[in-house]
């Protein structure tokens, strides 16, 4: 990950500790999930209680294109295909085929038009974010516009090209709020450090500190999730998203008590993780039903509703 010049899925795969086949790897989280419900909802149920359904109308805000081969649509094919097995209705796509640190601008729009492409094949399912990188203030700045402004995508992804705290990235949210685009930065709190650019949840507490009419959500919520949720918890602006860490017991629960659940958002780092592991953090949290539903699309809709009303009247 050192040269920034993109990453092959091998490295990928490599660097999450994953299977080398993202096919077996998605088809088996999927038979995984209906196991994990069964085991979580036996534990409390009354011994003559029906089991649970998977959830209908679920909305997944992190997808990537990467972990699986082929053509941009072959990829959004299979990746509806194993999402509609788990009644997940819609995945918002950011990036391309591949990973880039520190993309250029010419790179920003090759992504960005890949996802574009995703978007015109499954227009129904799939919705995107546009990748910017505050490196080229202006350059992404163009790309929003082109992208959302101009086109069909309905928020900000930004990854891990410069910390998000800099006043770099001021008038990449200026921009946003103007165009009624949610920000999604990822966010990581690492043991040994984080990498050269990345961004912790207290720097995306601090840039929504500055900001206080845009919205943001906080990829992976630091993936030491203990620490992020608390970083986080005073800037109500900042939405907590569940997506990208191992399924462990009690996330999803604590975001919901110290945030409340209108600010959790289920995501799933789908094709670099499973959609089924991620999705047993929120089936298998102990929350009443209505928070579930809020958790698993109701928030994500609520966000993104301005950004889709103005793209629907075009």
């Amino acid at each position: 990950m050192a040269d920034g010049q993109g990453h092959s899925i091998q490295d990928v795969r490599t660097h999450c500790g994953l299977p080398q086949t993202r096919r077996v790897v998605l088809a088996r989280a999927a038979q995984a999930t209906a196991g994990v419900l069964a085991l979580g909802w036996a534990s409390r149920a009354p011994a003559s209680a029906e089991p649970p359904s998977l959830p209908q109308g679920t909305w997944d805000a992190h997808v990537h294109l990467t972990g699986t081969g082929g053509t941009v649509e072959q990829r959004v094919d299979f990746l509806l295909e194993h999402a509609s097995r788990l009644g997940i209705e819609r995945l918002v796509a950011f990036m391309g085929t591949r990973f880039v640190e520190d993309p250029s601008p010419d790179e920003l729009r090759r992504q960005n038009d890949e996802v574009l492409r995703a978007i015109a094949h499954a227009p129904d399912r799939i919705l995107g974010m546009v990748y910017v990188n505050p490196k080229y203030v202006e350059a992404s700045l163009r790309e929003m516009d082109r992208c959302a402004g101009h086109g069909p995508m309905v928020g900000v992804k930004l990854w891990i090209a410069m910390r998000c705290a800099r006043p770099e990235l001021d008038p990449i949210v200026r921009r946003a709020v103007e165009l009624k685009l949610p920000l999604l930065q990822h966010a990581y709190d690492r043991v040994m450090g984080n990498l050269p650019g990345e961004s912790s949840c207290a720097d995306v507490a601090a840039l929504a500190a500055r900001h206080p009419d845009a919205s943001f959500i906080c990829a992976h919520t630091g993936n030491d999730w203990e620490r992020g949720i608390r970083m986080i918890r005073a800037t109500k602006n900042v939405y907590a998203e569940v997506c990208g860490s191992d399924p462990t017991a009690g996330f999803v629960e604590m975001a919901v008590r110290e945030l409340g659940a209108e600010r959790v958002i289920y995501g799933s780092d789908a094709g670099v993780r499973g959609f089924a592991s991620q999705l047993a953090k929120v089936l298998s949290a102990e929350l009443p039903e209505a928070a579930r539903r809020l958790i698993l699309g109701d928030n994500l809709r609520r966000l993104l509703a301005p950004r889709l009303a103005a793209v629907q009247k075009r």
